[in-house]
Formats: C-alpha cells, structure tokens, sequence
C-alpha cells in the first residue's frame, strides 16, 4: 500500500511540474489596439526606417505610431483569424484611419495583399 501511496504522490507531482512547464513556454500577449492596418513595400524597400534599420519587405516588420521599437506583436486579421508576428521597427502609417502598417511578407501571410487593407487587432508580446 505505501508504495502504492508513494507512485501516485510523484506522479501527480511530475504531472504538475510538467504542466507548468508547458504552460510557461507559451507566448503570453496583451490586447493593445483593433482598427485598420495596411501594408507597405517595393517603394520603401531598401531605405532606413525611423528605427535606423534597413526597411526589407520579406522580413517580418511594420510600422506603428507609438510602439516601441523592438516590440514584438501578434496581429490578427479578424476577416479570416490569420495570424503573424512582426516586430516594430518604424514609425506609421501616415494614414490616421490606420493604426498599422504592415511589411509587403507580413501582409502576404494575413491575406490582404490584393485588398491593401484588414481589420486587425494588435496584441503585445509580454516579456518573461
């Protein structure tokens, strides 16, 4: 009987641990912002962002206003639930219905290369 008592007792404690475990590995996110976001590219590929970095359309960026350069965001296309995580790395759009723009790759992998625009929502990265 104890041993019996002893086996469940550090299985039910390894099973929580790696529970745990899992759970932290996880990105975490914070609602930041819903509105529209469009798509920028082949005119600015090449050329410096506000953040210094040079801009390249098939990486994974955007532009926002007032986010910190560096953040890291989930944007969500809300038409079709795609989802894609860019870093902010430059200042926009200049368009003051958006909120978000986005690169030519980043645009590509929410579907909204032919319309140029999407309802989105931005979520924020939490740091661990």
């Amino acid at each position: 009987m104890n041993k019996y008592i002893i086996t469940l007792t550090i299985l039910t404690m390894f099973s929580l641990f790696s529970c745990k475990e899992k759970e932290n590995k996880e990105p975490k996110y914070v609602l930041y912002q819903k509105g529209e976001a469009s798509w920028y590219g082949p005119g600015f590929n090449g050329k410096k962002t506000a953040s210094g970095e040079t801009f390249n359309m098939n990486k994974l960026t955007a532009a926002h206003r007032t986010l910190k350069f560096g953040t890291i965001v989930r944007v969500t296309n809300l038409k079709n639930n795609k989802q894609v995580e860019v870093v902010i790395n430059d200042r926009g759009p200049v368009s003051k219905s958006r909120i978000i723009d986005l690169s030519k790759k980043a645009a590509k992998e929410l579907n909204i290369i032919d319309s140029g625009v999407a309802k989105v929502k931005i979520e924020i990265k939490k740091s661990k």
